[in-house]
């Protein structure tokens, strides 16, 4: 029988020495015999160890049919070994067939020596073999542990990664956030300036607002360059050439001595007028031609971001619309205006009937055509005074208007009181325009009858200041507004009048405010004719017109024009004798 041990650490050599005394013992050599080839394999193996390498141990153990009775140990160096090709180490020992010597064949210390040695052999075996299960439990928590580490590295890995991706995700968050908050701060600008712009409908207005608006925020000056105005300001003002490139072409143009960078917009050499300024150039931009050029430089003397210079040229563009537009409805309005007050008739004279009128154009929107007066007399010696109002405004009202007049004068030839006149123009005006309407009132006045006669249809009462200051509004049932589709008879009212007594026929923009209504106004204007005495209103009733209309204006932003007729009957006047009735 034959056992291999390969030895290359010390616990190998103790290993195969232990199992070498347990074969001995195992074969029945003798405890001192055993001890001998203990030590001696001890000290075989130690210089093996001393002189590296790995060996091969070899024991042959004498079987049950082999002849001989000797246990045969071999110790050879492997090929790697220092001492290779050095010669084997052997030893032998007998192996008799009993297990134990006889009593008294070796001597008691000796024989307890080598017991004490084998025991310690024995003791050294449970060690080693204690040694390996504490081994392979430090070899499991060592596999244990380094599985641990393994994965707290990899997730101290992840979490890192994971970190990196919410830093990256809060940054892109911050930006984004930032961007949309610049977003939002430039169309909130634009949105508000944009309302500040529209707002006014005076376009030198609109220039002036611009500089307040963009300075020092957007831009550090602001040149507005309206084409038609290079009379007023002079031809010979020096523009910068990018001004006037931006003129011909209707491209911004940026000039600078750096790029700027921005969408839309070209790039140009600095301004020879100013090389160290940067200047951003934007046409002002309509359906037809460009109105003129916005020229801005920076502010604080830096650059413009590419998202505030596309909210410039936004807004430049919007402030050229709003220019536009103003000028258009400068232009209409002087148009309306114009029309209105040459269709306005001049007052007649006549004997112990005094007559001043006002009319007054709007100052806030295209709100001028509308109202109108007009005062003339019948073939049967009678004079018409009638005031009036078209719904709408601008040159359409005022059109319609001259027609309503026209009519008007056309029926009263051919006689009719006041209500009948009105009845004839609501069927003029229903047949003549079906969607437009009108209000007025008339009065009519003779020199051989000392009452007037009046009629409504829609409007605000007449108000009548008698001789001794007492003012009273002429309350009665007015017909509907002309033009309604209703058929209607608009009757007559009759109210007389003394020497000294004034009668007042208005317009609603007069005395109506959209806070208060129409009846507060009405009651201001009784109370400042209540203000006059007979004697003023016969000596100068033009006076008294201007007079009647500085309170009554006073507190409004003439959003609606304004008529005002005061008919006076002079106190020197000799009232006409009351006819007696014939039989």
């Amino acid at each position: 029988m034959k056992r291999t041990w390969r030895i290359s650490t010390v616990t190998d050599a103790a290993r195969a020495r232990i199992a070498v005394a347990r074969m001995a013992a195992a074969h029945g050599v003798p405890t001192l015999e055993r001890t001998r080839l203990a030590t001696a394999l001890s000290a075989r193996l130690r210089q093996c160890l001393t002189k590296g390498g790995t060996w091969t141990l070899e024991v042959r153990a004498p079987g049950r049919d082999d002849g001989e009775d000797l246990l045969d140990i071999t110790v050879t160096p492997a090929r790697d070994a220092s001492a290779a090709g050095e010669p084997p180490w052997r030893a032998a020992v007998a192996c008799p067939e009993r297990a134990e010597p006889p009593d008294g064949e070796v001597p008691g210390d000796a024989a307890a020596l080598a017991e004490a040695l084998l025991g310690a052999d024995e003791d050294t075996a449970a060690a080693l073999d204690r040694l390996t299960e504490q081994e392979e439990l430090v070899a499991f928590h060592r596999e244990e542990l380094h599985q641990t580490n393994q994965g707290v590295l990899a997730l101290h890995a992840e979490l890192d990664a994971a970190g990196r991706a919410q830093r990256e995700a809060f940054a892109a968050e911050r930006k984004a956030r930032t961007e949309a908050e610049d977003a939002r701060r430039r169309l909130t600008f634009l949105a508000d300036a944009s309302a500040v712009l529209t707002a006014s409908l005076n376009h030198e207005e609109i220039v002036r607002r611009l500089p307040g608006l963009l300075v020092p925020r957007y831009a550090g000056s602001v040149d507005v360059w309206l084409f038609d105005h290079e009379d007023e300001r002079g031809r010979s003002a020096p523009r910068p050439a990018a001004a006037v490139l931006a003129a011909r072409t209707g491209r911004p143009q940026y000039a600078a001595d750096h790029p700027g960078g921005m969408p839309g917009v070209d790039d140009r050499p600095p301004s020879a007028l100013d090389p160290a300024r940067p200047l951003l150039c934007v046409p002002l931009p309509t359906r037809r031609a460009p109105l003129g050029v916005l020229t801005l430089s920076p502010p604080g003397g830096g650059r413009w971001d590419p998202d505030d210079a596309v909210m410039l040229i936004e807004l430049t563009r919007r402030a050229s619309i709003a220019i536009d537009n103003a000028r258009r409805f400068e232009h209409n309005r002087d148009i309306a205006e114009t029309l209105q007050r040459a269709l306005l008739t001049d007052l007649p004279t006549t004997p112990g009937l005094g007559l001043a009128a006002r009319y007054l154009p709007a100052t806030r929107g295209l709100n001028i055509g509308g109202d109108w007066y007009d005062a003339f007399r019948q073939p049967d010696g009678g004079l018409i005074t009638v005031i009036g109002d078209v719904t709408g405004h601008g040159l359409h009202a005022a059109v319609m208007m001259s027609q309503l007049r026209t009519a008007l004068r056309a029926y009263a030839v051919d006689g009719g009181s006041p209500g009948q006149l009105l009845t004839r123009l609501h069927v003029f005006l229903h047949h003549l325009q079906p969607d437009l309407y009108a209000t007025a009132v008339i009065a009519r006045f003779h020199p051989d009858d000392p009452t007037v006669t009046w009629a409504a249809a829609g409007h605000p009462p007449p108000v009548l200041r008698t001789p001794d200051g007492r003012v009273r509004v002429l309350h009665a049932r007015p017909g509907a507004m002309l033009g309604i589709p209703l058929r209607q008879e608009i009757g007559d009212h009759t109210v007389r009048l003394s020497p000294g007594s004034t009668l007042a026929l208005y317009t609603d923009g007069l005395v109506e405010r959209r806070a208060r209504g129409i009846d507060p106004g009405i009651e201001r204007l009784a109370a400042a004719l209540g203000t006059f005495a007979s004697a003023e209103l016969d000596a100068d009733l033009e006076g008294a017109a201007d007079r009647v209309l500085e309170p009554m204006l006073s507190d409004s932003e003439r959003d609606d024009d304004v008529c005002l007729l005061l008919c006076h009957i002079d106190s020197s006047a000799r009232p006409p004798a009351t006819p007696t009735p014939t039989a």
